[in-house]
């Protein structure tokens, strides 16, 4: 049985309101007035919360809001009732953050048919979030031990090699464990880094102070200042400074130097590790006029199915039993996030034997 708060200062409305909810097979609990309102929200932890808007020393609008502050009850589904309902107050409790609004006088039928879709609204977005943290558990439980162990692997069995050989040992052969070693070590710092940065991108997501620093960190960087070089270190570690294509025009974008970096890094890399040498990798950028700029990196690798790409996230590889290759699947989830902080979008398109990434800032992006 859901649990619905009823917050409203006439005796006959809140009795009315409690009386339908009851015949409808809701539990409802009722507040005299917004400030004790908030207090039982916290205590009880509603299912939804029904609130007045005309309150004395608390009216609806500083209810929602003080509920909203608190991680406990920012996301519970929230209804305002009121006598007017003019565009400035609609805006106001929207911009708050409130799901839906009954006007007075309401029949019956209204106030359960509002409650039940936002109710059925909140059921459903719970039920997404669980298969996403189901899925991401199970790609976790795949992912994590072949990503760690592998470079532990190859540190731990080098380590002993020198331990065990290290009198009989060419210096030669020195040289090669030690490059070794270096590869897993690097292989490995960059894998906690990214988890690492990964959680912090999420754990700010829904915060919009945190969200702001990040924004505004280094303001704006130039193309020409980061692809290229970032592009030629990734094409050289892999043995492919042939493959590469650059053709990039002066630009700027609305991100600091760090962040642009890892979104290149991250999505050129990919670009690299999921196509064969011999194989061009296409970075092209466009400035459109204004502060519209369009950065796109292309190759011919084996592709993704339009579901795939709609699943792109965290931890996620596809048709990992037929393709091995090294990664937890972070990158385009790092820079997809990244973009998506910065006012930008990133699409990602397979076509004809063809990926592309597809980067745009500007105020004319339209999010997807």
């Amino acid at each position: 049985m859901y649990k619905v708060l009823v917050i409203e200062d006439e005796d006959c409305v809140r009795s009315n309101v409690r009386d339908i909810l009851e015949l409808s097979d809701f539990e409802p609990i009722a507040a005299r007035n917004g400030v004790e309102g908030v207090e039982m929200a916290f205590r009880h932890q509603p299912d939804l919360i029904i609130c007045d808007v005309m309150m004395p020393e608390l009216d609806g609008h500083g209810v929602l809001k003080r509920l909203r502050e608190e991680e406990k009850t920012a996301t519970t589904p929230f209804i305002f009732l009121t006598a007017r309902a003019d565009r400035t107050d609609l805006r106001q409790g929207m911009q708050l953050g409130a799901d839906d609004y009954l006007t007075k006088p309401f029949t019956p039928e209204e106030l359960i048919e509002s409650v039940t879709v936002r109710l059925d609204k909140q059921a459903s977005v719970r039920a997404q979030s669980q298969e996403q943290m189901d899925a991401l558990r199970n790609n976790l439980l795949k992912a994590l031990p072949h990503e760690f162990n592998t470079p532990l692997n190859g540190i731990i069995g080098f380590a002993s090699l020198l331990k065990i050989e290290s009198d009989v040992i060419e210096p030669d052969e020195i040289r090669e464990i030690a490059e070794a070693l270096e590869h897993s070590g690097r292989r490995l710092h960059r894998l906690v880094q990214n988890y690492l940065f990964y959680a912090q991108l999420e754990m700010i997501a829904g915060d919009r102070d945190k969200l702001k620093p990040l924004k505004e960190q280094d303001a704006s960087c130039s193309l020409q200042s980061i692809v290229p070089e970032v592009a030629r270190e990734i094409a050289s570690e892999a043995e492919r400074e042939a493959d590469l294509c650059l053709e990039l025009p002066e630009a700027m974008v609305p991100m600091g130097k760090s962040y642009f970096r890892k979104l290149v890094q991250e999505s050129i890399d990919n670009a690299f590790k999921f196509s064969q040498p011999g194989t061009p990798v296409e970075i092209a950028a466009i400035a459109r006029g204004g502060n519209l700029v369009e950065l796109s990196i292309r190759d011919r690798g084996r592709g993704m199915s339009p579901e795939q790409i709609a699943q792109i996230g965290a931890y996620m590889q596809f048709e990992r039993q037929l393709y091995a290759q090294e990664g937890s699947g972070l990158g385009l989830a790092i820079a997809k996030r990244l973009v998506e902080f910065h006012g930008g979008s990133l699409k990602l398109e397979c076509q004809d034997g063809q990926t592309l990434v597809l980067v745009c800032f500007g105020d004319d992006v339209q999010q997807n």
